[in-house]
């Protein structure tokens, strides 16, 4: 096979396995970290326990990456003082639970 044939199949296989924009999570400490920082918000925004916030109709995130930038301008906005990785966490956690979105 020639390099030019091979070179299209490693780069389909790079993209095909990227990782997710987060990286490396704790997922059990997500909860925590959720319900301190985001639940009180979502909940006078949306009322109950505040889901209605990732499975409402409309919703406006379609990548991981957007869910990721979305938790990061939320822990700014909320002055949740959360590291990179508790952003991270957070949003992998929001991925599994309710987005399900693809890598």
């Amino acid at each position: 096979m020639t390099v030019s044939r091979i070179l299209p199949l490693l780069l389909f296989a790079s993209v095909a396995h990227a990782e997710p924009p987060w990286g490396k999570v704790d997922l059990q400490a997500a909860p925590e970290l959720h319900q301190k920082a985001c639940a009180g918000c979502h909940i006078r925004m949306y009322g109950g326990d505040g889901s209605k916030m990732y499975t409402r109709d409309g919703r406006m995130l379609s990548t991981q990456l957007e869910l990721l930038q979305r938790v990061g301008a939320c822990n700014a906005q909320m002055n949740a003082g959360w590291f990179p990785e508790e952003e991270g966490t957070v949003a992998a956690w929001l991925n599994q639970r309710y987005y399900r979105f693809e890598n």
